[in-house]
């Protein structure tokens, strides 16, 4: 690909020649579906089917094999237990999972060890 310069070009200029790649980038892109389109329909063609059917069975949703029994909840998920509080403000936890809270980040930085906030 050739390299352009584009230290020339002006704050105008700069902004028509995005507007025109993205424009390409559009039309290229729309190209490249409607190939596929057409390639999938010829397939399809081939093996006796038309897209348009292939496509509707497979978005289908596949039945139930047996009704809910009725005044049955749903089971809830188990909440996880709390594996760290803060000692001052007991509304400060953290399970133990996922990124590190920032009242924790900041104890820690202050020199406790997360020892001391385990429950």
């Amino acid at each position: 690909m050739a390299k352009i310069d584009l230290k020339p070009l002006s704050l105008k200029e700069l902004q028509s020649l995005k507007s025109r790649v993205e424009k390409a980038i559009e039309r290229h892109e729309t190209k490249r579906k409607s190939d596929a389109v057409a390639e999938l329909k010829a397939k399809a063609k081939e093996l006796g089917f038309s897209l348009s059917d292939l496509v509707s069975s497979a978005t289908q949703k596949p039945k139930a094999s047996a009704p809910k029994k009725r005044g049955t909840a749903p089971k809830k998920k188990a909440r996880a237990k709390v594996a760290y509080r803060h000692p001052d403000d007991a509304s400060k936890t953290w399970i133990g999972l996922g990124p590190r809270p920032a009242w924790l980040k900041q104890e820690l930085a202050d020199g406790k060890k997360l020892d001391d906030f385990k429950v």
